[in-house]
């Protein structure tokens, strides 16, 4: 049991242990240390491999084979399989660890099934998402997430996806919807503020206008939505996927000013959008700029609008889309509407 496994010019590993050859320097002995880990993650992926084939050997008998073999449990050797049945040797990220791909593994996108003549049900799919699964991967080797900082943003992106099927089936109308989407953006900024995606999950486009908000409307209702202007001309895809038509719109001025990468944007917009006949029932015509500083947590909206909308709409069912808070004459539906 002495076969050669690895060897470099300092260094030569077999199964009894490391042998030192030669000098090192500290970037070598750094260097065969990242080889030493990969080996051992790899290690993990080959026997999965190695399960997968064996399986036309021992059929159900595979598990009890394999840990007489190896000296594990059948619980860890399904998991290896597992994951190397999920993950072919191309799909597989060489940035991060295997316990990062173990993380991602179980997710699943989510679908509309056509039953009958109805609209359709929406669930979460059989087959792993593995555009999703890749997003995430990357973005863990890119902002070096930990396996638990992985866990935690796989977490909530579930918990989306849930809140996404039982909002398909809210079965209330709402005269009002008032949304302040997780818009998903490319810019880099780490410092201050920072990027979005270090404050909650993001959603892109395409997973928002598949959000089934068209049903929850009633033929005359009215979106309040809020966007930035670096999404401006991406939110209208929303606006018409929802089933509305843009309007008019608000312009909060933070009056504090923020990071960009044009000019200082110390203002978001809350665009107004009708479905159906959906005007104002308030006679008092509202000054559309409306100069409120703003706080220092991430993206939270002042009172104040909430205030506007019940004033021009006093009357029907309202609904919050990403709510954080609990409001009085407010239905409510967003990840962190559950702690409030």
């Amino acid at each position: 049991m002495n076969e050669l496994i690895l060897k470099t010019e300092c260094y030569v590993t077999t199964a009894m242990g490391t042998e030192v050859i030669g000098k090192s320097t500290k970037g070598q002995w750094r260097t065969y240390g990242e080889i030493l880990r990969r080996v051992e993650e790899a290690k993990q992926w080959a026997i999965g491999d190695w399960l997968r084939d064996g399986k036309q050997h021992y059929g159900d008998g595979l598990y009890r084979e394999a840990a007489e073999v190896l000296g594990l449990e059948e619980k860890t050797l399904r998991e290896y399989k597992f994951l190397s049945g999920v993950f072919a040797l191309s799909a597989r990220a060489d940035k991060v660890s295997w316990r990062h791909h173990y993380q991602v593994a179980s997710l699943k996108p989510t679908v509309v099934t056509e039953t009958g003549k109805a609209k359709g049900k929406w669930k979460l799919g059989d087959e792993p998402d593995r555009e999703k699964m890749t997003e995430f991967l990357d973005k863990a080797a890119a902002k070096k997430w930990s396996t638990r900082d992985l866990a935690e943003k796989v977490k909530l992106y579930k918990a989306q996806q849930q809140q996404a099927i039982e909002l398909a089936n809210e079965p209330e109308k709402y005269k009002v919807i008032y949304a302040d989407p997780p818009w998903k953006y490319n810019d880099k900024l780490i410092e201050g503020y920072g990027a979005a995606d270090h404050h909650y999950p993001q959603m892109s486009i395409a997973e928002l206008c598949a959000l089934p908000v068209k049903s929850l409307a009633m033929d005359n209702s009215v979106l309040f939505l809020w966007t930035t202007s670096p999404m401006l001309e991406e939110c209208f895809s929303v606006v018409s996927a929802w089933g509305f038509t843009y309007k008019s719109s608000f312009v909060w001025d933070k009056v504090k000013h923020n990071y960009g990468h044009y000019n200082s944007v110390r203002h978001e917009l809350l665009l107004i959008c009708t479905r159906g006949s959906c005007v104002p029932q308030a006679d008092t015509l509202l000054d559309s700029v409306v100069e409120l500083e703003r706080s220092d947590k991430h993206s939270e909206k002042p009172e104040e609008f909430r205030n506007i909308i019940e004033m021009m709409y006093p009357d029907g069912k309202r609904i919050e889309l990403f709510a954080r808070i609990v409001a009085d004459g407010w239905d409510r539906w967003g990840l962190e509407s559950e702690a409030a």
